[in-house]
């Protein structure tokens, strides 16, 4: 009965973040980031603002936990990988799938909400401030998941540089779209430079692409 009690509190948890998120962003996308404030949000819910900030530390947070799902994600990839694959050929087909699949992180999508969002992270400054910050956390996730619990320098660097393309490739097709291009269309020249930049990076970071030791091909 414990663990009932227990799984039922996570789940009113979760469906309180995302009741609390995707109301503030219904209210940034119609009003704008500047002019709701807070308390807007939480009588929006018909919660305190206390109670809200339990929930959300800051404002900023009630619109990048839309991209929760996606926090570590490299990380994960990477030591998830199945036996015998390299990372940067996990974090290649990782990226090429989000392509396929129109995922909205790999900016390729041209629905209009997803436009409508992006415009707003991108077009807030402090909501940029606040995604650089969870894009150094995972870039920390993975450094972690390529050298280990207190990875070296070596292993920071490659995250780092490997974050900065698929942040970059992500940018790059969403602007694109987001001056008119189909993301059907787009989709051949998305892959086509996805598969240019993990070469590039592949060329950079020869370590990356063979399996561990203890993997076979």
């Amino acid at each position: 009965m414990g663990d009932d009690t227990g799984g039922l509190r996570e789940r009113k948890k979760r469906q309180m973040y995302k009741r609390l998120s995707d109301t503030a962003v219904e209210l940034f996308l119609e009003r704008g980031f500047e002019q709701v404030t807070v308390a807007d949000v939480a009588a929006a819910v018909d919660v305190s603002k206390p109670t809200l900030f339990r929930y959300f530390p800051a404002k900023e947070d009630l619109v990048l936990h839309r991209l929760a799902d996606h926090e570590g994600e490299a990380g994960r990839v990477v030591g998830e990988r199945p036996a015998g694959r390299s990372p940067l050929g996990a974090l290649r087909l990782h990226f090429l799938d989000g392509l396929e699949r129109h995922d909205p992180v790999t900016g390729l999508n041209d629905e209009p909400e997803v436009l409508a969002f992006h415009r707003l992270l991108y077009g807030t400054p402090s909501l940029v401030a606040r995604l650089y910050s969870h894009g150094e956390r995972d870039e920390a996730e993975l450094a972690r998941a390529l050298g280990g619990p207190e990875p070296g320098l070596r292993d920071r660097l490659a995250a780092g540089q490997i974050e900065a393309v698929r942040r970059v490739l992500a940018r790059e097709n969403w602007r694109r779209v987001a001056d008119g291009a189909a993301a059907t269309a787009l989709r051949p020249e998305a892959v086509q430079a996805a598969g240019a930049a993990f070469a590039q990076l592949e060329a950079g970071l020869p370590h990356l692409t063979v399996p561990q030791k203890n993997e076979t091909r």
